[in-house]
């Protein structure tokens, strides 16, 4: 591991082919035997060793043909044309596991599982969550449309507000549940339609996540 440390205080929303709650969440299978997701970020403040991260986005797609721990994944990176250089090796040192202790954050878990990345790409992300209502937006020309919103009672139509609590979670400790809704472009082509939508506070560093 390097000596560089880093801090990211910011906010996501993660849409993912499982059925409500998503079972993962859990340490059981996921719901239809694989997974896939998109994922947005928007950091509020950060930085990696001197370099500022502050304001910038993240998105990535993702796709396992199995449940996570087996491997095989494939993802396709994107970072926010805003940064400059500096930003840009910073941001993808830190969604691809590096300068992190083993296992301390999802990005390191999640890399691990990863037989193939798809260059990186460097455009607009327009992204916009508000982890308390239970809603965001993130869309990024030629890659991905989606939309996260509250789960509804199926009688009543009225919201719906559950959460969860990991204490020794690697990547929130308060997760909003909610639904997405998400369409891909590029190397991974996905179609998810109200299925798991997670929305949370990220407060992550080099060794976890920051209580």
């Amino acid at each position: 591991m390097s000596e560089v440390t880093w801090t990211i205080h910011g906010r996501e929303f993660a849409n993912c082919n499982c059925n409500y709650g998503c079972p993962c969440q859990f340490n059981a299978l996921p719901t239809h035997g694989h997974c896939c997701a998109v994922v947005g970020i928007q950091i509020d403040r950060g930085h990696h060793g001197k370099t500022k991260l502050d304001g910038l986005r993240l998105a990535g797609i993702f796709r396992w043909p199995g449940p996570i721990h087996m491997g095989s994944g494939e993802a396709q990176p994107i970072v926010d044309s805003r940064a400059d250089d500096a930003q840009r090796d910073a941001l993808l040192r830190i969604m691809s596991g590096q300068d992190t202790k083993p296992g301390a954050t999802m990005f390191n878990v999640f890399a691990s599982m990863l037989t193939t990345v798809h260059p990186p790409v460097f455009t607009g992300i327009d992204f916009a969550v508000d982890v308390e209502k239970r809603r965001a937006h993130l869309k990024v020309k030629d890659y991905i449309d989606q939309r996260g919103e509250p789960i509804v009672n199926p009688v009543t139509g009225a919201e719906f507000r559950g959460r969860i609590d990991l204490p020794n979670g690697f990547e929130y400790t308060i997760a909003e549940m909610g639904r997405g809704w998400s369409k891909t472009q590029g190397p991974i082509q996905l179609d998810l339609a109200d299925s798991y939508g997670q929305f949370a506070e990220l407060h992550l560093n080099q060794d976890g996540v920051i209580h």
